[in-house]
């Protein structure tokens, strides 16, 4: 990774972190378009693992007194059986799959709520919840979307909202790095240094994001939401699209 690479790297982390403090999601779908630019998919995977672990670390910690911590071990429960199908399966990422994956995630914030009879604060629910988002943080880096569709009958406000989410992506991201070991031990001592001097700018750039958060209404935080996962999702549809058909 060449020194201009590598500030890059730690500015898109900073953005990306805020921009996850704020919304509870979309900056990692960002970090993660610019990750399959410098890295093989499996590394970028498990790169994108280690900043979204720290990023959303901090933010649970920041909101920690907001956190439905039985809504989280639930889910917890469904990531672990995901990662362990995913295994049986023996899948390979690579970057054509995980940007269709990603583009098409955005249909999901369109869709009406009535359309759903599903609340996370159900433990049934809460398990559907981290088996299927935990399968997609394995094989597409992200899921937060879908993790969303959980939360539209519960009666929490945008902070539970997204100190709950946090937390259980911390434990998704902590099994999607466990998942991409192999890959992670590929790359140079060098290419993790940088990685970990952009570690701290993920910190604060989630504490610039929560601040943010706390400022906005729950109508214009989830309005923004919504048409911003829409972008980045046009985005990735397209990359995909591109790289399937070249």
């Amino acid at each position: 990774m060449s020194l201009l690479i590598g500030a890059a790297f730690v500015g898109v982390v900073f953005f990306t972190s805020l921009l996850s403090g704020v919304f509870g999601m979309a900056g990692g779908l960002v970090l993660l378009w610019f990750l399959l630019l410098v890295f093989p998919a499996a590394s970028a995977m498990a790169v994108h693992g280690v900043i979204q672990l720290t990023a959303n670390a901090s933010r649970a910690w920041l909101s920690r007194r907001f956190i439905h911590w039985r809504v989280v071990a639930l889910m917890a429960t469904g990531v672990v059986g995901a990662a362990g199908l995913l295994l049986l399966f023996r899948y390979s990422p690579d970057a054509a799959t995980v940007s269709i994956l990603i583009g098409l995630m955005p249909i999901l914030v369109w869709m009406p709520k009535r359309w759903f009879h599903l609340d996370a604060s159900r433990a049934s629910h809460a398990i559907t919840c981290g088996l299927a988002s935990g399968g997609l943080t394995i094989a597409a880096g992200v899921s937060g979307p879908l993790i969303d569709i959980f939360f539209v009958r519960s009666r929490m406000d945008r902070r539970q909202v997204v100190a709950t989410k946090a937390m259980i992506q911390v434990v998704a991201h902590s099994i999607k790095i466990l998942f991409y070991l192999g890959a992670a031990l590929s790359l140079s001592g060098a290419e993790w240094g940088i990685v970990a001097l952009a570690a701290p700018f993920a910190l604060a750039g989630t504490q610039v994001g929560t601040r943010i958060l706390h400022r906005l209404t729950d109508a214009n935080f989830r309005a923004w939401t919504r048409w911003i996962v829409t972008a980045i999702g046009v985005f990735y549809l397209i990359q995909g699209i591109t790289l399937l058909t070249n």
